[in-house]
């Protein structure tokens, strides 16, 4: 008699992982290695813990060793909001008529809205060991900035945000949470640093980037003693301390002996996406198991889809270190669509390898098609979800439907990353009928991917 899958699978708090997974010991071909602007040369643990922690610095730079133990605190704080549940989406199957089996990872439960503070809490963590006064950082949609805010209250530590223009702009009650947490928030590109007021000279009016809100962040990181910077996306450091999601969303699933057919994240730079296929990744390169791993992005910054595969810089403003990715030029400044998470002109090293390695395959889906699920999940399941996390909705809907077509019982999972109650501004322009679908062409894509760097 085949065993019943409860709507939620919590595991218990002792089951949680006491250990980070390292995708990249598993990996025959590394990631390339991370390049010093200025030498081209890969850069060591020193140069680079000038910017991050050194510890986090370590952590980037180590491709072999397969786990991390998770510090005691670290471990403590994530008991306030974790194990997180992974939801079998019964009401969803029945409404769709769809054989398959739909199963979501949800990383909402905590003030935050997301999977972000996984990483927030560690990143401060190693700050707070290494005596630091405070730290610097980027956010896009605010998830990001929330997470850290949080994490740097929770260890007393000065937390400075450069929040990406137009979501500082839309997204007023996200900034007033990082506010609430003790952080001061800055639009970006501002005038406060050399970098933004380049920016602004360059592109008078812009709404801002990714790429642009890091350069500011490094710049006042290197630029105030016993400050460094951290990132909630892109770096391996980040894609290791999220692993947790994966690590728990196979646990959950082994423990009612379901395996997963395709695993589906959204992604941007690749740190909700990266953290949740990490094992399952891990078990294809180890030869153990196969599965359909899916990256969906948004059309209008489609960087696996419609990227080059080649060295760049992580920012707007050139400051940071070299990393070979799928890029669309770190000059390229996407249309103020809004999943503001997903806004950046790269994609994580490690996704970039997986994908070139064909592990991974991507899509790009059209933010009006992605609210159209959101909305129909949020009135089905009861979950107003993020729009970043709608775009693994999206496609786990397309898929569930296929399955629907050829009768097939797949086993469909998708991370859902956040909630989306800071992005009514959003909902409001998808409810008026006034959001519009902006894919870049391709003399758009060529002009900034002719900026790419020169590396022999």
């Amino acid at each position: 008699m085949e065993q019943t899958i409860p709507y939620k699978i919590y595991l218990e708090e002792q089951e949680m992982p006491k250990q980070w997974y390292n995708v990249r010991a598993d990996m025959k071909k590394k990631p390339a290695p991370i390049l010093n602007p200025q030498t081209l040369k890969p850069v060591t643990v020193d140069e680079l813990s000038a910017i991050f922690c050194t510890e986090l610095a370590k952590q980037e730079l180590d491709d072999t060793t397969p786990y991390f133990d998770i510090p005691q605190e670290i471990r403590d704080f994530y008991k306030m909001y974790r194990p997180s549940p992974l939801v079998r989406a019964y009401c969803l199957e029945k409404k769709l008529g769809t054989p398959a089996h739909i199963y979501y990872k949800f990383e909402g439960n905590n003030t935050s809205g997301s999977h972000k503070l996984n990483s927030a809490i560690a990143q401060a963590y190693y700050a707070k060991q290494q005596g630091l006064k405070g730290v610097t950082t980027e956010t896009g949609a605010g998830q990001w900035g929330t997470a850290l805010s949080m994490a740097c209250s929770y260890f007393d530590l000065d937390c400075q945000v450069y929040m990406v223009k137009c979501s500082y702009e839309q997204k007023p009650f996200r900034r007033e949470v990082m506010r609430t947490y003790g952080a001061s928030v800055t639009p970006s590109p501002s005038m406060k640093t050399n970098v933004g007021r380049k920016i602004n000279e360059e592109f008078p009016g812009t709404t801002g980037s990714l790429g642009c809100a890091i350069s500011e962040a490094v710049e006042a990181a290197t630029s105030q003693e016993g400050y460094r910077y951290v990132l909630g996306s892109v770096l391996t450091q980040v894609l290791l301390h999220q692993s947790i999601i994966g690590l728990e969303t196979k646990a959950a699933l082994d423990k009612y002996g379901v395996k997963a057919d395709m695993i589906i994240g959204c992604a941007g730079g690749g740190s909700n996406l990266g953290g949740l296929i990490s094992p399952f990744a891990g078990q294809m390169l180890r030869g153990e198991a196969d599965y359909k791993l899916i990256a969906v992005e948004p059309a209008s910054c489609p960087s696996l889809t419609r990227g080059k595969y080649a060295y760049d810089f992580c920012d707007t403003g050139k400051v940071c270190p070299l990393a070979k990715m799928y890029t669309l030029g770190s000059g390229f400044i996407p249309s103020a669509n809004h999943a503001g998470g997903l806004r950046y002109h790269g994609m994580s090293s490690v996704v970039s390898e997986l994908y070139d390695q064909g592990l991974i395959e991507a899509r790009s889906v059209e933010q009006t098609e992605v609210f159209k699920a959101a909305e129909q999940f949020a009135r089905i399941e009861g979950i107003l979800p993020a729009p970043e996390s709608s775009h693994a909705i999206k496609v786990a809907i397309d898929e569930a439907l296929k399955c629907k077509e050829t009768g097939e019982e797949k086993n469909i999972v998708f991370g859902l990353t956040g909630t989306g109650y800071f992005d009514m501004f959003a909902y409001q322009r998808y409810n008026d009928h006034e959001m519009s679908d902006y894919i870049p062409t391709d003399e758009e894509l060529q002009k900034s991917l002719s900026t790419l760097p020169v590396v022999e």
